[in-house]
């Protein structure tokens, strides 16, 4: 019975932890995104009409 996992090896810690961060990332991404379509609709909604942002060219 000392060959059955209790759940508690480092490797299943480790994979856990990575979806952790990896979900918090994405939400931290979401959130930014909307964040920049909530400012673009406020500055349409103002009435101005250089609301989108210049694209860099190279």
């Amino acid at each position: 019975m000392a060959d059955q996992d209790d759940g508690r090896s480092p490797l299943r810690a480790a994979v856990g932890l990575a979806l952790l961060l990896a979900l918090i990332v994405g939400v931290l991404f979401v959130v930014q995104q909307l964040r920049h379509a909530a400012a673009t609709q406020d500055c349409v909604a103002s009435g101005r009409t250089n609301c989108a942002p210049i694209a860099a060219t190279h």
